[in-house]
């Protein structure tokens, strides 16, 4: 084999267009590997497991850009080389096509009527950005994460007195007048408005709004550092009185992981004045009576999709909220299959939320549930560290999007990862989710398909089956094609629930068995 790897200093280009790039590389004659990356810590040591040896790599900061590529021939190298300096130079705009802004000032004089900025640029410049959009009157999304607590007091506190909603950071869906922000779904019109602190939460409860035959008015994203105690709940609290002034909303729901205890209060306070029902899913914790009052308390994303839906008038009664005998006929017979050492669950999650709700799950049934955004501080266990009993793992933390896309577009980490745990003879089911719509990945099934077959064959030839469970997140409207993608991975033999939850509890039966349906599926059958 043929390697190269250039170090290019003090050379930036944002995830997505790198692994772009990567992509197109890897795909030309000759090619065997070719990774086109920013030189953070997580992919310099991810280059370096692929087979990458230079010093170069290790000498490189993260402000460089590291163009790493292996081929069959010389002449193959050469021309993958070429390419790459082509696609990474400046492109020129077609010939009659203007110029597009290049600063918010510009876009404002194209778009004098605009109103909300969207914002996603390096975390260090992201306040300016912001307070600039708010100088300028207009709501902020602000995608960018990276932004100290400190800095989204303040930014939070200018919008707030220019009476103006900034959404972030960190913020990775909402849905904004019927239009996606970020992440996000095709997602029918309807009555039931949300704000949430998770953008993958978000996502799973509208999905199910969906496809249970209702729909949302709007969908507010906060960005996950709302409900510190520092920042108190602003952007929940102004999202959620702008729900309760809309005349098309009818039922507000709110959704977080478990906010900390002085602004839950502040949160529910202002919640239990309202002339309207509303659902709280505060993820990890247990609400107390005196603390709702008259609001609803939903234990999962899944109920809070359900009690919306009843209190809007519709009691659902479909796929979404129920699962069929025969699907837990089937579990079963995969857990009989199960060889004697395959006893635990391994999740590998793109959805931060979803990975919280699947702890929250499988903790009261299993006692101890690893991660690396455990529920308990005692559970923690790093990212990149093997699977300890029970784990899920949130594979958008942090520790594996610098410098990286987010693994909803670029799944080659979790790939490595499934292939990980597919040899651990441990392993009894791998739990994963697969989130469609914009921003996502244009073919998940077809990312995750050949490694999980390649999954399958290496547990075969040590004597094992390996299950696994999947929950698709999206709507028949996603580009992605919900219908073809759930053929495609069962076509694979991927067992696919309608939720999350679901999902969750059909792992846990596959990995005990009869010993814990009741507790499982006691209100089910």
């Amino acid at each position: 084999m043929n390697t190269r790897v250039i170090v290019k200093k003090s050379t930036y280009r944002d995830s997505i267009s790198l692994m772009k790039i990567s992509n197109s590389i890897s795909k030309l004659p000759g090619i065997t590997q070719a990774a086109v990356v920013m030189a953070t810590e997580l992919n310099r040591r991810v280059l370096s497991e692929a087979g990458f040896v230079d010093a170069a790599i290790g000498s490189a900061s993260n402000n460089d850009m590291i163009v790493a590529i292996e081929a069959k021939e010389a002449a193959s190298l050469d021309a993958a080389l070429t390419e790459t300096e082509r696609l990474l130079s400046p492109g020129e705009k077609p010939a009659g096509e203007e110029a597009p802004p290049t600063s918010l000032d510009e876009a404002l004089e194209l778009f004098p009527d605009a109103n909300l900025a969207v914002i996603s640029v390096p975390g260090q410049f992201a306040k300016r950005e912001a307070m600039h959009a708010l100088g300028r009157g207009l709501n902020v999304f602000l995608f960018s994460s990276n932004v100290s607590r400190e800095e989204e007091v303040e930014l939070k506190k200018v919008a707030k007195e220019k009476r103006l909603l900034l959404m972030g950071p960190d913020c990775g869906t909402s849905i904004i007048n019927h239009k996606v922000l970020g992440f996000g779904n095709t997602i029918r019109e309807g009555t039931i408005g949300l704000v949430s602190a998770s953008g993958t939460g978000l996502q799973e409860v509208t999905t199910l709004i969906h496809k249970a035959g209702l729909g949302i008015s709007q969908a507010i994203g906060t960005g996950g550092g709302d409900l510190s105690e520092q920042v108190g709940g602003t952007t929940m609290i102004q999202g959620f009185e702008w729900l309760e002034e809309e005349e098309q909303t009818k039922v507000i729901v709110l959704i977080s992981k478990q906010p900390a205890p002085g602004t839950m209060e502040k949160v529910l306070e202002v919640a239990r004045r309202s002339r309207k029902p509303v659902v709280v899913n505060f993820l990890g914790g247990v609400v107390s009576p005196p603390l709702l009052g008259k609001l609803r308390s939903a234990n999962t994303l899944e109920d809070a999709a359900r009690i919306a839906c009843e209190l809007a008038g519709i009691k659902p009664g479909g796929a979404a909220f129920i699962i069929p005998k025969e699907t837990i006929s089937v579990a079963l017979a995969n857990h009989r299959k199960l060889a004697r050492s395959q006893q635990y669950i391994r999740g590998l999650f793109s959805g931060g939320t979803l990975c919280y709700e699947s702890e929250t799950i499988l903790q009261p049934l299993f006692g101890e549930v690893f991660s690396n955004a455990p529920i308990k501080p005692e559970n923690n266990i790093p990212g990149d560290a093997p699977s300890k009993k029970h784990t899920c793992i949130d594979m958008g933390a942090e520790e594996f999007v610098e410098g990286r896309a987010h693994p909803m577009i670029d799944f080659s980490l979790r790939n490595l990862r499934i292939l990980q745990e597919a040899k651990d003879p441990e392993t009894a089911v791998i739990l994963i989710d697969v989130e469609l719509g914009y921003g996502s990945n244009d073919d998940p099934a077809g990312q995750l398909v050949p490694v999980i077959q390649q999954a399958k064959v290496l547990a075969k030839e040590a004597g094992r089956h390996l299950p696994f469970v999947a929950s698709v997140v999206g709507t028949e409207g996603d580009f992605q094609g919900l219908a073809s993608q759930e053929k495609a991975l069962s076509g694979a033999g991927v067992l696919i629930m309608p939720s999350n939850a679901q999902a969750t509890r059909v792992s846990a039966l596959i990995a005990s068995g009869e010993t814990i349906e009741a507790a499982i599926f006691g209100r089910s059958n």
